[in-house]
């Protein structure tokens, strides 16, 4: 008796040391976050959100923590121009944004699958997930830091809108920053180990991830400063450090807010991957999505792809590599294509950006740069190389979308796919803002379905298209031969039988900045688009293309969404990470 005894306290032991070893490793799922649904809450808590990554910003220094001045902050910068899009492009898809369904399915899925692999690793693993601007604040870093004034004299972040922007909202929680965010959960775990994976812009390093990274950082630190803790913190997808060795380090406190930095470390990326975004398994996905949007009526070798990407902003070149780590991922979807498909030609999968401020010198002061039509009043196109002067990339992957179309379109290509590979999730970006983009250049009516109308995606139309592009613009136009006075202006290729002309003139002053709500920036979304076509020549055709239009169709591709394979794609790295000798990590 006494020996079973003895046996059973030894397992219990056992039980108990084992138990004791095994660790506790956090992992945090990083994403963009964003909105379900349009409302003047989300849209301007978007913008204290997006500020508060930066210190030096006017918005951080004078406007988040003041409440003077809150009723007015969806009238500063760009707000009016993205309450318009977003209005509009939220409509139209019903209201309801799919990305959040797909994320919570994402993240379901690699919880179940790092779950099923904790007793093979030893490991108790914790999930979460966080967002840049996530709409519930218990999902940022630690809202309790939007709360509580950054700033001396500031006032707690409570405001619930006023008469000037729709308040008081409904439901509003004046203390809903004034809670535990995601690392506040994941420090009260009791962690061994905190792992971050991120899919802010599929999985490439960039600056509105390394964002996140830093202030979890700052978080970690002060944790175990606090704590006697030796918490380590770990990105999965730079798991190197590079961007925080290369973050500039003059002036103290450096953001892009201050211009060019007194001092920049100057890394070398070579020997800094990143594993995530460069894996060919990610690549793969991405294709599935390209070809699930071929035209079976056209042949492979006869289709085009056309990857297009957002940039970086002014001055983060210095320590990001979003375009490098973009161009990793472009040469891996290309090389996917061309193995599946043989025939299909090298020329025509080539990539592409969108369009960014120009100089105008006329402008008085120093701000000089301004939206333009020639670069389709767009102002995301920045891709500049990791610690170089500013060079873009060359090659196939040079080209604006517009250029980048006409080219496959002279190239004879019958079928184009265009390819977000920032996302890999729907979104309202991925369902309404980029069908308009491409269908403004090449036709709404060459779009591969538009006789098979989707009420599905699109409720009440059974289709993505605007009238025009720059549905935020201001509609009333200087009257020709009398400025004095306002009629509307023309949005239709080939005019509207008034004086006003297409496209609408410039309304703003030459010596002034031009306005986002300039209706010069917007653009017929016209049945077979502006490329190939001349106003100067004739008139367009409403039934076929006329002149150089494209005359074939195209399409967007189709995201994993909730794609069981993202969700263990992530496990992968997570695992990976863990057991890096591994020959094969189970899945």
């Amino acid at each position: 008796m006494k020996k079973i005894s003895f046996l059973i306290m030894v397992l219990l032991l056992a039980t108990l040391v084992q138990a004791q070893e095994k660790q506790r490793v956090g992992v945090v799922y990083m994403v963009h976050g964003g909105v379900k649904g349009f409302t003047i809450q989300s849209q301007w808590e978007s913008v204290i959100k997006i500020f508060f990554y930066n210190p030096n910003s006017l918005i951080y220094k004078r406007i988040i923590w003041n409440q003077e001045v809150w009723p007015q902050v969806l009238q500063f910068g760009n707000a009016p121009k993205e309450l318009g899009k977003y209005s509009f492009e939220y409509e139209r898809i019903g209201g309801l944004d799919p990305f959040d369904a797909s994320r919570s399915k994402q993240l379901a899925d690699m919880t179940s699958a790092l779950k099923a692999q904790q007793q093979s690793l030893g490991v108790e693993f914790v999930v979460d997930w966080m967002g840049w601007i996530a709409e519930d604040p218990a999902h940022l870093p630690q809202p309790r830091l939007i709360y509580q004034p950054q700033v001396k004299g500031g006032d707690p972040m409570t405001y619930c809108g006023s008469e000037n922007d729709d308040g008081p909202w409904k439901d509003c929680d004046p203390q809903r920053f004034n809670i535990d965010g995601t690392i506040d959960r994941m420090l009260a775990a009791d962690l061994d180990q905190l792992l971050l994976i991120d899919m802010t812009t599929s999985g490439v390093r960039f600056s509105k991830t390394y964002d996140m990274v830093a202030l979890t950082q700052q978080i970690v630190d002060q944790h175990n400063r606090d704590n006697n803790k030796q918490l380590e913190m770990v990105w999965l997808n730079d798991p190197t450090g590079l961007m925080r060795e290369s973050y500039p380090t003059l002036p103290e406190g450096w953001t892009k807010s201050l211009g060019h930095p007194e001092h920049d470390p100057k890394v070398p990326l070579q020997g800094r991957p990143n594993p995530v975004s460069s894996d060919p398994e990610f690549a793969a996905m991405m294709v599935d999505g390209i070809v699930s949007r071929f035209n079976p009526a056209v042949a492979p070798e006869d289709t085009a792809v056309m990857l297009l990407n957002h940039t970086i902003s002014d001055f983060n070149e210095y320590y990001d590599p979003k375009i490098d780590d973009t161009l990793v991922l472009n040469d891996n979807i290309k090389a996917e294509l061309l193995k599946r498909y043989p025939k299909m030609k090298a020329d025509n999968i080539i990539g592409s950006w969108m369009g960014q401020k120009t100089v105008n010198n006329n402008i008085k002061g120093k701000k000089k740069k301004e939206r333009t039509r020639e670069m389709r009043g767009e102002a995301l196109g920045r891709p500049y190389l990791y610690e170089t002067e500013r060079v873009y990339p060359d090659g196939e992957w040079q080209y604006r979308y517009w250029d980048a179309l006409a080219l496959l379109k002279d190239q004879g290509a019958k079928h184009i796919v265009t390819i977000f590979p920032q996302i890999i999730s729907d979104s309202v970006l991925n369902m309404v803002e980029l069908p308009n983009q491409i269908a403004k250049e090449i036709g709404y009516k060459n779009w591969l379905y538009i006789d098979e109308l989707d009420y599905k995606r699109y409720p009440k139309v059974g289709h993505p298209f605007a009238e025009y592009w720059g549905v935020w613009v201001d509609t009333m136009c200087h009257a020709i031969g009398n400025p004095d006075q306002e009629e509307p202006c023309c949005f239709t290729m080939g005019g509207c039988g008034t004086a006003q002309p297409y496209p609408p003139e410039r309304q703003t002053p030459l010596k002034k900045r031009r306005d986002d709500l300039d209706p010069s920036l917007a653009y017929d979304v016209s049945e077979f688009g502006h490329v190939g076509y001349d106003s100067a020549k004739g008139a367009p055709n409403i039934s076929k293309p006329v002149q150089n239009q494209y005359t074939g169709t195209w399409s967007m591709w189709q995201p994993p969404n909730q794609d069981v394979r993202v969700g263990k794609f992530l496990a992968k790295h997570v695992m990976l990470y863990l057991q890096p000798n591994s020959a094969q990590v189970p899945e």
